[in-house]
C-alpha cells in the first residue's frame, strides 16, 4: 500500500516572514498604547527594555527552529522531557490563543471606529463567522492574511517616516521621572505589563515542518527582519506618541490615577473617552496626527481611517489565525491520547470538527465575561505566553540529546530563569491571570485523566463498517495484503470516490478490461501548526480503512489486481491528479460531491479542477448517487481542448445501466444502483 503523509516543504522566508509578522508584529497595535497607559513618558525607557528581551527570544526561538525543524515549540520541546509537561505548555499556549483571540478582535473593531457598546456583540459574531469559515476549509483565509500583513507591514513604514518630525520632540519629552519615585518592584511590574510584545513568537517554531530546506537558514532569514522591524518600529513609535500634543502634559500614568476605577478610566466622559483613544487605538492616532501633519486636514484625516481599517483587519486576521493554532494545539493533545480523540475528528474540509467548536466558544466565553475591557484582556495575556515561552526553553536546556553548543545551553537556562521570574511576578501581581490559568490547567489535566483511565479500562469506539464484506482479519489486514500480480501491458483505472457501489463499478470496469485498478483516498488536512507525527495515518483513519478495504475485498474476489493509495493533503485535486499521470492510468473514475453550494463556492469544486488540468488521453467519469437510488455517470470534457475521449457518453438509468469508460471494444459496461458517498 502506498501511503503519502509528509507535508510538502514549500514556506519559504519571504512567505514566514509575513505570517510571523501577522501573529508578532500584531501586538505593536495594543502593547504601545498599554505601555503609555501604565508608564507615560517613560514608554521608551520601557519598550527599549522590551526590546532586548525580543532579541533575547528571537535568539533563542532561532535554536528552537534548528533543533527541531520537522515542527516545534512548547509542546513538542516539552514532550521530550514529560508528558505532563508538554499538556501543561500546551495548555498555557491554548491561554495565549484564546486571550490573542479575544483581544485582537476587541482591538479590531476599536481600531475601525465601531461603537463601544457594540464590541462584544460584533466579536462574538466576528469569531462564529471565522469559525464558519475554517470549517469550509477556504484556503482564500490565508492569501487575504498574508495580503493584509504585507499591507500593514507598508503602511507601518510609511507611518514611520511620518513621525520622523515628531522624534526630536519625543526625545525631549520622555522622562523618567515618574518611574523614580516608584520602587524597584513597581518599576519591574510596569516591565511585565507590556511583557506580552512577545506573543506570537511560538509561530515560528510551529512553521518548521512547511520551511524550505535547509530549515535553519529559512528561519532565521524569517525571525530577524521581522525582529529588526518590530524592534525599531516600536521605539519609533514610542518616542512619537510622546509629543503627540494632545498627551504632551500627561506626566503621571493613567493606570496610577485612574487605575482604581471601574475601566481604569476617568469618571469625566470626555476625558474617558481620551484615555481610551491613546491607551487602546494609539497607532491609528498616531497615524492620523502624523499624516495630517504631513499632508494637511482632510488628506491626513483620510490616511488615518484607511490605516485603522487596515489595522483592524489585520487585528482580524490574527484572530483567525489564533483560532486556527488552538485546533492545532488541541489536534496535538488528542492525538497523543492527552485529550478525548474526538478533538481529532476531521471534517470533510480537513478541520478538526469538535477542536474548531471548542477553538470558538472558548474566546467568546471570555469575552462574555470579561467584556470588551483591553487591560483586563491584557492581564490574562502575558501569563500564557510567558509561560509556554519558559517551559520551551528550560526544555531544551535540560534537554543533553538537543545538538546545543554549550554557550547556547547557557543563554536557553538563563533566559528560562529570566522568563520563570516573569512568570512569577504575574502569579503574583495579577490574581485573575493566575486563576485563569490555573483553571485551564486543571480542567485540561481532568480531561487527561480521563482520557487515559478510559483507555486502561479499554473503553474504545469504533467507526462503523459494512460488515457485510469486512474480512476476518480487518480491513486494514487486507489493505496490507500482497496485491495480485499486474500485466504491465494492461490498461489502469484510477478511482477517487468512496462508496461500496462505486467500487463495485470499478471493479467490474477494470475485470472487464483486464486492468489494473488503484483507488486513492485523500485525507484532507487543513492545519500548519502542527507537532512532528501528527499527521493522520491509515492505521488510525477507520473510514479510509472501510473505503479503500471494500474496494480490496471486492478486487480479490473479482482477481482484480488492486493498489490501495492513502494521501495525507490539504489539496485533494493537486493530489488525484498527480497519482492518475504517475501510475500511467488511461480513466479516472470521480464521484461527485454532495457539499453545499456555499462549501463548493468557498472552496471550489474538485471536479472542475481536476478537468481543468487532467491530459485529453486519461477519461475522466463523474458519478453522481442520487437518494432515490438512481445514479448517473458523466463523461466530462477536459484537457486543453475541452473534447472527451473518445467512445463516452451520458447515461442515467436506475437499475439497469451507466456509462462506463471504453474497453478496447468501446462498449459500455454495467454497474448496480448507487448509494456512494461524496467524493474524495
Amino acid at each position: 500500500m502506498l501511503v503519502t503523509s509528509k507535508r510538502p516543504r514549500d514556506l519559504k522566508w519571504f512567505h514566514a516572514g509575513p505570517l510571523l509578522f501577522g501573529d508578532w508584529g500584531t501586538s505593536r497595535l495594543y502593547v504601545i498604547g498599554l505601555a503609555f497607559y501604565f508608564t507615560a513618558h517613560a514608554t521608551v525607557y520601557y519598550l527599549a527594555a522590551m526590546s532586548l528581551v525580543l532579541i533575547a527570544v528571537a535568539w533563542a526561538y532561532s535554536v528552537v527552529c534548528r533543533c527541531f525543524p520537522e515542527g516545534g515549540g512548547v509542546y513538542t520541546a516539552a514532550r521530550q522531557i514529560s508528558p505532563v509537561l508538554s499538556v501543561i505548555g500546551g495548555t498555557l499556549l491554548l491561554c495565549d490563543y484564546i486571550v490573542t483571540a479575544a483581544l485582537s478582535v476587541v482591538e479590531g473593531f476599536h481600531y475601525m471606529g465601531f461603537p463601544h457598546d457594540l464590541t462584544v456583540m460584533l466579536s462574538c459574531v466576528t469569531i462564529l463567522g471565522l469559525g464558519v469559515i475554517n470549517w469550509l476549509g477556504a484556503k482564500s483565509a490565508g492569501r487575504f492574511a498574508l495580503l493584509i500583513a504585507v499591507a500593514a507591514i507598508g503602511l507601518s513604514a510609511v507611518i514611520a517616516l511620518l513621525c520622523v518630525p515628531y522624534l526630536g520632540k519625543g526625545l525631549a519629552a520622555t522622562s523618567w521621572g515618574f518611574q523614580a519615585q516608584q520602587s524597584t518592584w513597581h518599576q519591574w511590574e510596569s516591565l511585565v505589563r507590556i511583557i506580552l510584545a512577545l506573543s506570537g513568537v511560538e509561530a515560528v517554531a510551529n512553521m518548521t515542518g512547511l520551511m524550505k530546506e535547509p530549515v535553519p537558514r529559512t528561519a532565521k532569514k524569517t525571525i530577524w527582519p521581522v525582529l529588526a522591524e518590530v524592534v525599531v518600529l516600536n521605539i519609533v513609535f514610542g518616542i512619537a506618541l510622546t509629543a503627540l500634543p494632545a498627551i504632551t502634559n500627561v506626566h503621571e500614568p493613567w493606570a496610577h490615577s485612574y487605575g482604581h476605577l471601574p475601566g481604569g478610566l476617568p469618571a469625566d466622559p470626555a476625558q474617558a473617552e481620551q484615555v481610551k483613544l491613546y491607551r487602546d487605538t494609539a497607532m491609528k492616532e498616531l497615524a492620523i496626527t502624523a499624516s495630517q501633519n504631513a499632508f494637511g486636514h482632510h488628506a491626513g484625516w483620510y490616511f488615518g481611517k484607511i490605516t485603522a481599517v487596515v489595522f483592524g483587519l489585520l487585528l482580524i486576521s490574527a484572530v483567525n489565525t489564533a483560532i486556527m493554532a488552538k485546533v492545532s494545539v488541541m489536534f496535538s493533545m488528542a492525538h497523543d491520547k492527552e485529550l478525548p480523540g474526538q478533538l481529532t475528528k476531521l471534517n470533510y474540509s480537513g478541520v478538526p470538527m469538535w477542536g474548531l467548536g471548542v477553538a470558538c466558544a472558548l474566546p467568546i466565553g471570555l469575552l462574555l465575561v470579561i467584556g470588551p475591557d483591553v487591560p483586563a484582556l491584557a492581564e490574562l495575556y502575558a501569563i500564557g505566553v510567558v509561560g509556554a515561552i519558559m517551559i520551551s526553553l528550560l526544555s531544551c536546556a535540560v534537554n543533553k540529546s538537543l545538538p546545543l553548543r554549550k554557550w547556547e545551553r547557557g543563554g536557553m537556562w538563563a533566559l528560562g530563569v529570566f522568563m520563570m521570574l516573569v512568570e512569577a511576578t504575574i502569579i503574583v501581581a495579577k490574581p485573575r491571570a493566575a486563576v485563569f490559568a490555573a483553571f485551564m490547567i486543571a480542567a485540561v489535566l481532568a480531561a487527561r485523566y480521563f482520557v487515559h483511565a478510559g483507555m486502561k479500562r479499554g473503553r474504545r469506539v469504533e467507526a462503523g463498517y459494512d460488515v457485510s464484506l469486512m474480512p476476518e482479519g480487518g480491513f486494514l489486514a487486507e489493505l496490507k495484503r500482497e496485491p495480485l500480480p499486474m500485466d504491465p501491458s494492461k490498461p489502469r483505472i484510477m478511482l477517487a470516490a468512496r462508496g461500496r457501489y462505486q467500487a463495485e463499478f470499478a471493479v467490474a470496469e477494470a475485470k472487464r478490461r483486464g486492468a489494473a485498478l488503484f483507488a486513492i483516498y485523500v485525507r484532507t488536512f487543513r492545519l500548519m501548526d502542527t507537532a512532528p507525527g501528527v499527521l493522520p495515518l491509515v492505521e488510525d483513519d477507520k473510514d479510509a480503512q472501510e473505503s479503500l478495504g471494500t474496494i480490496a475485498v471486492l478486487a480479490r474476489q473479482n482477481g482484480v489486481p488492486f493498489f490501495p493509495i492513502y494521501v495525507c493533503s490539504p489539496d485533494i485535486a493537486e493530489e488525484i491528479l498527480d497519482y492518475t499521470v504517475t501510475f500511467g492510468c488511461d480513466t479516472l473514475i470521480l464521484g461527485k460531491t454532495r457539499r453545499k453550494a456555499i462549501a463548493r463556492a468557498i472552496e471550489g469544486d474538485v471536479v472542475s479542477k481536476i478537468a481543468a488540468h487532467l491530459p485529453s488521453n486519461v477519461a475522466l467519469l463523474a458519478r453522481d448517487a442520487s437518494p432515490d437510488g438512481t445514479h448517473t455517470t458523466e463523461a466530462v470534457p477536459h484537457g486543453p481542448d475541452e473534447v472527451p475521449a473518445p467512445g463516452l457518453e451520458v447515461a442515467s438509468d436506475h437499475t439497469s445501466g451507466a456509462a462506463s469508460p471504453p474497453g478496447e471494444n468501446g462498449q459500455r459496461g454495467q454497474a448496480s444502483p448507487s448509494r456512494d458517498k461524496p467524493a474524495t
